[in-house]
């Protein structure tokens, strides 16, 4: 009966959630209660400045604490010094504080924080403290979704420091930023469910932009990405990010994503 329960649990999770799941931004839904969620994100994007490709790994853990607060560990490895070296890690938590249910549709709002902690150099005018600045970043993210379609949008303030020991952060740089966010994900395959081990497939479009609070310089990009969503724990992402415009100096705009995540439902016994 149990174990019924809990794959009836998963289900509805895959049904109404899976085209949420989005790959830069977070939605304001969380991962289930009790869940342990294993991630391992991967970017390599093309160097502007020297020839190259700027590799970053990022094995993350994400807890569901309950079904309104989930906490997320993450570390940062680069191979920035022309091998893979561990630069940092940050620390991630989202509340999720408003909440609406219809029989097809719902809508969140979650607020969400984040430090981390970063020794490399500081090469570049954009803030972006999940791998390249030590700082913290908090704000505001909104999702929507109607039968198939998910709509998610966030705005936050990020703040960058020294990335100690040996980089402080330089003079003529704005320290502090505003991000935003707009995603669109809608659910391709399966057309109809009859289990919870169907794969599904999502297609997905993200624009990720930010504002250098201080001098105004930003830049706006796009993520077109698919994603499978198999035997609803496993989750593989592909997704390629162009710049659409910009006028500040970024030395690697312009790459690939490919994420790989399980998902351990009911991971502690109560």
């Amino acid at each position: 009966m149990r174990k019924g329960i809990i794959l009836l649990l998963v289900f509805a999770f895959q049904k109404n959630y899976s085209q949420e799941l989005f790959v830069v931004s977070d939605p304001a839904s969380n991962v289930p209660a009790n869940t342990l969620s294993v991630r391992l994100s991967q970017s390599l994007f093309k160097e502007e400045f020297v020839s190259g490709y700027n590799y970053h790994l990022m094995p993350e853990v994400t807890y569901g604490l309950n079904k309104n607060l989930m906490f997320r560990a993450s570390a940062f490895v680069s191979n920035r010094s022309n091998k893979l070296v561990t630069e940092g890690g940050s620390f991630y938590t989202k509340y999720r504080f408003y909440s609406t249910d219809d029989l097809n549709s719902h809508f969140r709002l979650a607020a969400f924080g984040r430090y981390s902690l970063n020794n490399a150099d500081i090469h570049q005018e954009q803030i972006e403290i999940m791998g390249h600045n030590t700082g913290f970043e908090t704000g505001f993210v909104a999702t929507k979704l109607i039968k198939k379609v998910a709509i998610s949008s966030s705005v936050s303030f990020e703040k960058a420091f020294d990335n100690k020991p040996n980089y402080p952060f330089p003079d003529g740089l704005g320290d502090n930023a505003t991000n935003y966010t707009l995603s669109f994900g809608k659910l391709m395959y399966p057309k109809k469910y009859t289990s919870f081990k169907q794969t599904n497939i999502n297609l997905m479009v993200e624009f990720v932009g930010q504002t250098i609070n201080e001098d105004g310089k930003s830049y706006l990009d796009v993520v077109p990405a698919i994603q499978f969503i198999i035997n609803s724990q496993a989750r593989i992402d592909l997704a390629y990010r162009q710049e659409l415009v910009s006028s500040m100096l970024r030395t690697a705009p312009n790459g690939f994503y490919f994420n790989l995540e399980y998902n351990f439902f009911n991971a502690f016994n109560k």
